[in-house]
């Protein structure tokens, strides 16, 4: 149970870390806390949050301590990341620039998440960053398991041709953070899950 407890404060902090840490660090993360390899990723980021100079606020870096000091992180690392107030860097469109109609992914995403146990709603939003690509965002709600349920969905991305898929699995304890919010307010529905469905029926 403590493994779990622990695994859980770690996918919340990577949900707090969304779009100010690069995709191409926080997929990977994510894997490997799938992966049991936690505590490769206690050493491990708090050293990336210095070397890309992420700046977290009070609150953010009390999570940051709490999940990674029992998983080994280095407390002086730990200590070294800037603080700073959360970045407000994206805009968000439901559309991207090019028709989504029988686009593979959500094709895919919604034969694998329609009618799921322990699934509320499956979105995507377009994150649009001045200079750069849209990047598509999966926003899940409700799932039991956010932590395999991240993985399993970045797996399926990834074989779709996202190399650095951004997938994020809001638990309904979890209070989103500003950028998920604006994330679901520019959004388009996918699927809905079995624990949506629920509520539909007469």
């Amino acid at each position: 149970m403590a493994v779990r407890e622990t695994d859980l404060l770690c996918h919340e902090l990577l949900l707090r870390l969304a779009g100010r840490l690069p995709d191409r660090h926080l997929w990977r993360y994510r894997d490997w806390l799938a992966g049991g390899a936690a505590d490769v990723l206690a050493r491990s980021l708090p050293a990336t949050l210095v070397r890309e100079r992420v700046a977290l606020s009070d609150s953010d870096h009390r999570r940051l301590a709490e999940a990674l000091l029992p998983l080994g992180a280095d407390p002086s690392v730990v200590h070294a990341v800037l603080p700073g107030a959360d970045p407000d860097r994206y805009t968000f469109r439901a559309e991207s620039h090019v028709d989504d109609k029988g686009d593979p992914s959500v094709l895919v995403l919604g034969a694998t998440l329609r009618g799921r146990q322990g699934v509320r709603e499956t979105r995507s939003s377009w994150r649009h960053l001045p200079g750069t690509r849209p990047k598509r965002i999966i926003l899940v709600t409700g799932s039991a398991d956010p932590v395999e349920l991240t993985s399993e969905l970045q797996r399926i991305l990834r074989a779709l041709g996202d190399t650095e898929p951004c997938v994020e699995v809001l638990p309904p304890e979890v209070e989103p953070t500003a950028y998920h919010r604006a994330a679901l307010a520019e959004s388009t529905l996918v699927c809905l899950g079995a624990d949506e469905l629920v509520g539909h029926r007469g």
